[in-house]
């Protein structure tokens, strides 16, 4: 079995990279809005019995004028997987449930209803196979061609830049993941969404990596500038609920049918880390 530390350490620490330029972005658009707003950061030590080094993380949560609600969390986890939870992890099973996972998570939602919430995560892991994935979706609750456009260009060059299929193929499988069945609805106008990029050499894993550094630029790139085009645009009252029913179809998908809440939550990562994804108000009616 091949030692994937020293790549699990350049993953984390590029994630780390990501996640502090994110927030500072962030930040800086409050600061545009008038707003002295800042990332709060917790850190957060995982516990598994018998395990002297079951890794943590650090949850960053910002409430603001404009990010009403945004968390972006790295994290950097190490143990072994149940037995029954093993057989449903790619190269895991009963008897090797071992596993390191390394990445970045991120969920805005924000004031305005004229400007998209967002999810983006990148991520490393390693059980007897090591592999990439991750992605990103624009979740508008009133939809603009000129984001969504914009949104999907950013990462249709991100994909090129590697492989003349990747954007076809990523923009399909989010479009298949990001989807309610209960309610027959997308939970908003795609991205990208990729899993199971597998690194069987160094060379497959700087291929791979690239790729995933690429999709941290390109969303770093796209979304700052669409929040800012949004930002100042006036909303009515139905404007607002018919973002809090949006966003309450939203919280249906992460609870019922998101694998990443139920990876972390399986694997005994932090609650409220893994539940920031939630929006800070909902409606249902």
């Amino acid at each position: 079995m091949t030692d994937w530390t020293h790549e699990t350490d350049r993953a984390k620490e590029w994630f780390e990279s990501l996640r502090t330029r994110i927030c500072n972005e962030f930040e800086a658009i409050e600061r545009e809005a008038g707003s002295n707003a800042s990332f709060e950061y917790r850190p957060w030590q995982r516990d598994e019995d018998g395990n002297d080094n079951p890794g943590g993380g650090v949850q960053g949560l910002m409430k603001g004028k404009v990010f009403e609600k945004v968390g972006v969390n790295v994290s950097t986890v190490r143990g072994s997987f149940s037995k029954e939870f093993a057989g449903t992890i790619n190269g895991a099973s009963p008897e090797n449930p071992g596993f390191t996972a390394t990445g970045i998570s991120l969920v805005a939602h924000m004031a305005n209803p004229h400007v998209p919430a967002v999810h983006m995560n990148t991520r490393f892991l390693t059980t007897q196979a090591a592999w990439f994935g991750g992605g990103a979706d624009l979740n508008p609750p009133i939809p603009y061609e000129e984001d969504t456009a914009d949104f999907h260009a950013a990462f249709r060059a991100a994909c090129a830049l590697h492989n003349p299929t990747y954007y076809d193929r990523f923009k399909k499988w989010a479009d298949d993941y990001f989807y309610i069945p209960h309610r027959g609805v997308h939970r908003g106008v795609g991205g990208i969404f990729y899993d199971h990029m597998e690194c069987a050499d160094p060379d497959a894993f700087e291929r791979n990596f690239q790729f995933t550094r690429d999709v941290g630029e390109a969303f770093l790139g796209i979304f700052p500038k669409i929040v800012r085009r949004r930002v100042e645009t006036q909303w009515t009252n139905a404007d607002k609920q018919r973002q809090l029913e949006w966003r309450g179809r939203y919280a249906e998908f992460n609870l019922v049918y998101d694998r990443g809440t139920l990876f972390g939550l399986r694997t005994g990562g932090n609650v409220d880390a893994i539940l920031m994804s939630l929006p800070p108000e909902a409606t249902w009616s």
